[in-house]
């Protein structure tokens, strides 16, 4: 085996784990609204991609879900741009105030939120606050 191509090999071969894992679903108007309608426990984005607030949430969202498969597996994880949707009908529905809002929801009800919050506790708590709802 030539060196390209252990080293193609390897770096594939390490990003597995990765590929196995759900993403974030970017929002559209009707994803999160049939989710919550299915009843399914969600984790609501509201971002933006020059936010450095935003950026180190999702930093954090990399890490729980990357120690925890069930935030993937059983959590739906929507991001919503806050520059496309922002002034749309879901923030306006759960009175969203500005980007790097998180908000933990079990069908259509609110069951918790943070507002430019980057403790990892915090996040972890609404991730489990969703994670175990009922």
């Amino acid at each position: 085996m030539h060196r390209r191509q252990f080293l193609s090999l390897t770096g594939a071969s390490l990003m597995l784990p990765f590929a196995a894992r759900a993403a974030f679903i970017d929002y559209a108007p009707g994803v999160a609204e049939d989710a919550m309608a299915r009843g399914e426990r969600i984790i609501l984005d509201f971002y933006a991609t020059w936010c450095s607030t935003c950026a180190r949430q999702q930093r954090v969202m990399d890490t729980l879900r990357a120690e925890n498969a069930e935030y993937d597996r059983d959590l739906t994880l929507i991001h919503v741009d806050w520059d496309q949707y922002g002034g749309g009908a879901l923030a306006q529905r759960f009175a969203v105030p500005r980007r790097s809002t998180i908000i933990a929801l079990k069908g259509e009800v609110e069951l918790g939120r943070t507002v430019a919050g980057t403790r990892r506790a915090d996040i972890q708590a609404l991730f489990d606050l969703a994670l175990n709802a009922a």
